[in-house]
């Protein structure tokens, strides 16, 4: 998923440079690598326009307020673009050179100064340069005193667009992070580390130690000698639970099916549709998804849509800038941090959380018809889809019953109902070893505290995932697969193993770690999760997993978002095989109205872990042929 590739940087030793020849090397070159197409390192916010006047680089505002301010050039806020390369130009001495040749030199040693550049600290000019730029420079090297070539290891991602928000980014440290860092673990003013992601999480593993060189000095300043005094000593290897072909398979499905909700969406409007006062999932333009290994809750796939490329964004702002205007946000990790309204995926541990309180029994039956009128006379008569007469929960959790979850969770309670939700995780963080959204789990001391009132008419609405409930695909996966694995809920991770560098030692090896247990019987289970299975097969999911290969519990969801806040996010959540788990998966389309799409989702990567579903070179979806299926089926078994 990540490796990391020989490289080549160009540095400034300055135990080699001389301030008379600064500005002439450093001209050079410039004049070399723009010659062979590279790029150096240019942080200036000036630029020279088509014009030929200086001007300042729009976007880059609180650069150009650091370059006037008193730490640097010491000028009025309000100085022009002109008036501070002319304090550059007297500054560096780079007067005799043309505008734009100033420009470029004067970038440089900004960039220097900035770096604080010094004979303990080089300046890296340019990064990941080719080897044949390297060949030409080495082969300059006498008209470039104190410049050397660093084989460096640079960070790839064969893959940038596989895992982008799991992975995270290696960027240049901060000053903040500098100061925390510096004394307590060494880190230079040049270093890079981890900014998000396993690589952040897991710097300390991942970094190596820099090793040290002792130059001694002759009298009129040049190199005497170098010894290597300390050799550097490179970093651990991070290993994880993703399968790389399911997270494939996961990122295309999400994509299509997010987009195919949209389209849908558009063409109802178009149509000239009314059949829904929300919208009908024009809107829908993202989704998160997350699949787990019952047996031990590792994270087999991670999806968030829409997504980037890291290679991209590592080496292009321009890309970077894009990312952070579009409106989608494209950088927010969902299936980890997005948190949704989740609709009737809810209905199941609501469903067992009022049998185990004795709230119901498996042979209760309360009215599942179109309007509740518990509240009636206080005017609040919730309306419900179906006109099923006095029914069971097994038969209320198949077509999904809103009426009737409504008098369960009255009957329920809003105290109870909430202890259960937290058991399977929800509203409280999942302890995944990254960053991650607690959710919020509706109830009167989350009104309380953003200062509203609840009463009962909240509490039926939480029955069925509405009301304040927000959960993250994460932890709606971790709750499907509690309910897979007989209610014992572990600890989703992400990590597998860390090892050295060689990868043959293993230093670190996760182990499945308890999180709770939900405190319900077996036969309440057993009851809850047959009519999961119903769902799947007489019920709200049986359009997608009626006639399909392999037995599925699932739940489906429709989560309404008031009026004004766009379409229906519509929710998904199922195991498989219904009779010996083995993964769960969790999936949410934001305003995707339309709960086949969700569902659809869910199938692709069931496709793809028990019938070897794949992703062409073209992005398509394919299944192998039929001898292939079989033999996936017999492995995923």
């Amino acid at each position: 998923l990540a490796i990391n590739q020989t490289g080549y940087a160009i540095r400034f030793n300055a135990a080699y440079m001389t301030e008379e020849t600064e500005n002439k090397t450093i001209h050079t070159l410039i004049s070399l690598l723009r010659s062979r197409g590279e790029e150096w390192v240019d942080k200036l916010p000036i630029r020279l326009s088509a014009a030929g006047k200086y001007e300042f680089i729009p976007g880059q505002e609180k650069e150009a307020a650091v370059l006037k301010s008193k730490d640097f050039l010491n000028v009025n806020p309000y100085a022009t673009a002109e008036q501070c390369m002319q304090h550059l130009t007297e500054k560096y001495g780079c007067k005799g050179y043309s505008a734009k040749d100033a420009r470029d030199i004067v970038s440089v040693r900004y960039n220097m100064d900035r770096s604080w550049f010094s004979i303990s600290l080089p300046y890296t000019f340019a990064e990941s340069v080719s080897q044949n730029t390297v060949a030409i420079v080495s082969e300059n090297s006498p008209a470039l005193p104190g410049v050397d070539i660093k084989v460096t290891a640079v960070r790839k991602y064969p893959d940038g667009s596989l895992l982008p928000h799991i992975l995270g980014s290696v960027g240049a440290i901060s000053k903040e992070e500098y100061d925390a860092l510096h004394e307590t673990k060494g880190y230079p003013l040049n270093a890079r580390l981890g900014k998000s992601g396993i690589e952040k999480y897991y710097e300390d593993q991942l970094r190596g130690k820099d090793g040290e060189l002792d130059v001694n000095l002759a009298p009129d300043g040049s190199v005497a000698s170098e010894v290597v005094t300390k050799k550097p000593v490179p970093g651990n290897t991070v290993h994880l639970t993703v399968d790389s072909r399911l997270q494939k398979v996961l990122n295309a499905s999400l994509a299509q099916n997010v987009q195919g909700a949209q389209a849908y969406g558009r063409q109802l409007c178009a149509q000239g549709y009314k059949g829904s006062s929300s919208g009908h999932g024009e809107d829908c333009v993202a989704g998160g998804a997350v699949v787990l290994r019952v047996k031990d809750f590792a994270i087999l796939a991670s999806s968030t849509y829409p997504s980037y490329d890291q290679n991209q964004y590592a080496k292009d702002p321009n890309y970077y800038k894009t990312l952070l205007n579009n409106k989608a946000k494209p950088l927010i990790n969902r299936a980890f941090n997005g948190v949704f309204t989740p609709g009737s995926i809810v209905k199941p541990y609501v469903t067992l959380a009022a049998l185990q309180e004795g709230a119901i029994t498996t042979s209760t039956r309360i009215l599942a018809n179109s309007v509740y009128r518990r509240f009636a006379d206080s005017g609040f008569t919730p309306h419900s889809i179906g006109n099923y007469g006095y029914v069971t929960a097994n038969f209320a959790l198949m077509k999904s019953s809103n009426a009737f979850f409504y008098e369960v969770g009255y009957r329920l309670g809003i105290t109870k109902m909430n202890l259960y939700a937290k058991r399977f995780g929800l509203g409280v963080k999942t302890g995944v070893e990254l960053g991650e959204s607690a959710g919020t789990l509706a109830g009167p001391a989350e009104r309380s505290a953003a200062g509203g009132s609840w009463w009962d008419g909240n509490t039926v609405e939480a029955a069925v995932g509405q009301d304040d409930n927000l959960f993250s695909p994460l932890q709606l996966a971790t709750y499907c697969a509690t309910l897979a694995n007989k209610g014992t809920r572990l600890q989703p991770h992400i990590v597998d193993k860390i090892t050295d560098y060689t990868q043959k030692k293993t230093l670190y090896a996760t182990k499945p770690k308890k999180a709770a247990d939900i405190g319900v019987s077996s036969s309440y289970q057993e009851y809850v999760k047959d009519a999961m299975h119903s769902v799947t097969k007489g019920g709200t999911a049986a359009s997608v997993f009626k006639n399909y290969g392999i037995a599925i519990a699932a739940k489906t969801g429709t989560a309404e978002l008031g009026e004004g806040n766009g379409s229906d996010n519509v929710t998904f959540i199922a195991y498989a095989p219904y009779d010996d788990p083995q993964i769960a998966v969790a999936v949410v389309l934001s305003h995707g109205a339309t709960g086949k799409y969700s569902m659809q989702v869910a199938k692709d990567l069931f496709d793809a872990y028990f019938f070897g579903k794949t992703v062409d070179s073209s992005g398509n979806l394919v299944m192998p042929s039929a001898s292939q299926q079989a033999s996936s089926a017999a492995s995923a078994g």
